[in-house]
């Protein structure tokens, strides 16, 4: 069977009305892609882990295990010259964003070869169009809202999708920001990854209104299941469409989970219990649940996926062997890319004023 009618989870909308549709049609080349960048996401977050506990890893590192139906599911109803800026859990976007497994372990490992040449880490890794992970909690929402105002100047037909989680909600730059964006009609998609729990704080103790796709006041917002990829793919598809019709900016909150601590050095068990982990995992895990109904739907076998699982298995080992063994960057890129277009022969001082560092 090449193609199914897929059952959305439904909605809830503010100011608008019902705009997704009950059902949409799934082709097998479109669930087997899903089901492996999902697979490809929580195979090397589980490698990243393992080398952050072996110290290989250093500094803060944030996994997105659990929520990779989000950055699946949204990037498939994107153009690649759309933008996308995101917050500190970021290895997810940079990967479907067009940077290999090796580039974003290497880069986590601090390694000449990662996405960021060494210099960023786990919280500042880029590609093509991807503004970043950002360290700040909701510092990118302005951001994402200057790089729609970029696009929106150019008459370029592009949006920005801008990230945040259910912990910066309460930013108040969020809500100067909503208000810049609905009053100039930037081509700007608000998206809240809301896993429940702002570091180790649960959103229903942080937040009086628990609707955070309500939050835009003025600006329409949609709540989607962010563990269900072809209801992320739908909500995301009527959000571009906005934007691209000049309607100004939209609000999506995608309610996912995070199975790891907000941070590897966070056991994340302090503030909810094992048994709540266990119950998403065997309920709501974006990836065995989608597994189970294409393969229920015929659209694919238990012997394919097996086969998938262990290709990719393959590729996050070839990847974790070059994020343990490539070199670290050298100590004279020290003063490297301070400028995008280089310091054209301005001395950057080192540590002490006798001390000139060498640049591009």
């Amino acid at each position: 069977m090449n193609e199914v009618e897929y059952e959305l989870k439904v909605p809830k909308y503010h100011k608008l009305d019902s705009v997704l549709p009950a059902h949409t049609m799934l082709s097998r080349d479109d669930a087997l892609r899903y089901y492996t960048q999902m697979q490809q996401i929580r195979r090397m977050e589980a490698e990243a882990s393992k080398l952050y506990k072996e110290k290989v890893i250093r500094g803060f590192c944030h996994l997105y295990t659990g929520q990779e139906a989000c950055c699946v599911g949204m990037t498939d109803a994107l153009h690649k010259e759309d933008s996308v800026i995101t917050a500190y859990r970021a290895h997810g976007w940079t990967f479907i964003k067009g940077r290999t497994m090796a580039e974003v372990l290497c880069e986590l490992t601090g390694r000449k070869t990662g996405c960021t040449q060494g210099k960023g880490g786990s919280m500042h890794m880029y590609a093509h169009e991807f503004y970043g992970g950002n360290g700040i909690v909701g510092a990118q929402v302005p951001l994402g809202a200057g790089i729609a105002l970029a696009h929106q100047y150019r008459e370029n037909n592009k949006v920005c999708v801008t990230l945040y989680g259910d912990g910066a909600a309460n930013q108040g730059q969020l809500f100067e920001t909503f208000n810049m964006a609905a009053l100039w009609k930037l081509p700007c998609i608000f998206v809240c990854e809301n896993n429940g729990y702002g570091m180790g704080t649960s959103i229903h103790r942080a937040s009086y209104s628990f609707d955070l796709y309500t939050r835009g006041d003025f600006i329409p917002g949609i709540q989607v299941d962010g563990n269900c990829v072809i209801t992320v793919r739908e909500a995301m598809k009527t959000a571009v469409e906005w934007c691209r019709e000049g309607k100004g900016p939209i609000l999506l909150e995608m309610c996912t989970y995070r199975y790891m601590g907000h941070s590897m050095s966070d056991p994340g068990t302090s503030y909810r219990s094992r048994d709540e982990i266990q119950e998403v995992r065997q309920k709501r895990d974006p990836i065995n649940g989608f597994k189970d109904k294409i393969i229920d739907a015929g659209l694919t076998s238990v012997e394919e996926i097996k086969a998938i699982d262990q290709e990719i298995r393959k590729d996050v080992d070839a990847a974790v062997k070059l994020a343990r063994e490539d070199p670290e960057p050298d100590l004279q890129d020290l003063a490297f890319h301070i400028y995008a277009n280089g310091t054209h022969g301005i001395p950057v001082r080192g540590c002490d004023l006798m001390t000139e560092l060498p640049s591009n």
